[in-house]
């Protein structure tokens, strides 16, 4: 069941807004298509992201995949545990957050899908 509290992008990330800070992960679309989740590779605290762009890596045994920035702003922090435990994502996708974003502008989330749109999107990949 896809939270009905996150708001998504059509390539797979997930995002809440807490306050001024956007916390980031990968649905459960996206772990499930990627397989086990081995690696990492984890934006810098203090890296400028642009909407869109690539901004992480996720490493499978399937696949290598990026992750793109949902709104633009800064990395305020990272989930330095997944360096360690990666398949903590395979587990739990929507508590397994990858990173998160501050400093960005409230337009930036216009066009993120909720639960519904995301699902419908998700059904017509497939």
């Amino acid at each position: 069941m896809t939270p009905s509290d996150l708001k998504f992008t059509k390539s797979h990330e997930w995002v809440t807004i807490e306050g001024k800070t956007a916390v980031v992960g990968i649905s459960e679309y996206a772990q499930e298509s990627l397989g086990d989740i081995t690696f990492i590779e984890l934006p810098a605290v203090g890296k400028k992201v642009v909407k869109g762009t690539s901004c992480c890596v996720i490493e499978s045994v399937k696949a290598a995949s990026d992750i793109y920035a949902p709104v633009s702003g800064e990395i305020s922090e990272v989930n330095s545990m997944l360096e360690s435990h990666p398949e903590t994502i395979n587990v739990e996708p929507y508590a397994a957050w990858l990173f998160k974003i501050t400093n960005f502008a409230d337009t930036d989330t216009h066009g993120l899908l909720d639960a519904g749109e995301y699902d419908e999107f998700v059904e017509s990949e497939q």
